[in-house]
């Protein structure tokens, strides 16, 4: 049996993190049942990282740079229109197939109004430096209309976590590109 380096185990631990999160959020995931999905102690998970919260920072920065990853792939060397079809077809196509992705950024959005009540505002901004981070991606492809493509965006992201089906007349007047074409499912345990 070959044995995983320390960078290896801490990227299943935030693979793992995500899909658990994505389910239960934040504060209803423990950090054993991470711990048991990748097959670790927890004395093991706090020595990859500090706390609870660092492991949840981290599935939310993998969250996020998947979709930035994925935005900027699919929008190499198109504009406009071009751009926002392959985009938005990318987009629909990786939550349709990883609905813990969605599922995650959905978590994330809650977490951070949640810290910030509490007057932690450290993850607010590290969460909203990724965001600009994607704004930015899409901006360069779409220039001005990017405010209505991330419009649309969290539009998909709400309907489809709410999981409205293929063909209900909700996704009818979206732009083909952004319908949601398989559905979007369950995160699996």
């Amino acid at each position: 049996m070959v044995r995983m380096s320390a960078e290896e185990r801490r990227e299943s631990v935030i693979r793992a993190a995500i899909a658990e999160f994505a389910q239960k959020g934040f504060y209803g995931t423990s950090t054993e049942v991470i711990a048991k999905r990748v097959g670790v102690s927890q004395p093991y998970l706090f020595r990859l990282f500090p706390d609870k919260k660092a492991i949840f920072a981290a599935a939310s920065r993998q969250c996020l740079n998947d979709v930035c990853r994925v935005f900027a792939e699919a929008a190499e060397g198109l504009e406009g229109e071009e751009a926002l079809h392959s985009m938005a077809n990318a987009y629909t196509r990786m939550i349709t197939e990883h609905p813990e992705r969605l599922q995650m950024q959905m978590q994330v959005h809650v977490t951070v109004a949640a810290a910030e009540a509490e007057g932690d505002h450290e993850f607010g901004e590290a969460v909203r430096d990724g965001w600009m981070k994607l704004w930015d991606i899409v901006q360069v492809p779409l220039g001005d209309e990017t405010t209505t493509f991330m419009a649309y965006g969290m539009l998909v992201n709400t309907l489809a976590a709410m999981r409205f089906p293929p063909g209900h007349r909700v996704w009818q007047d979206m732009y083909p590109s952004a319908r949601i074409k398989g559905q979007v499912g369950q995160v699996e345990s």
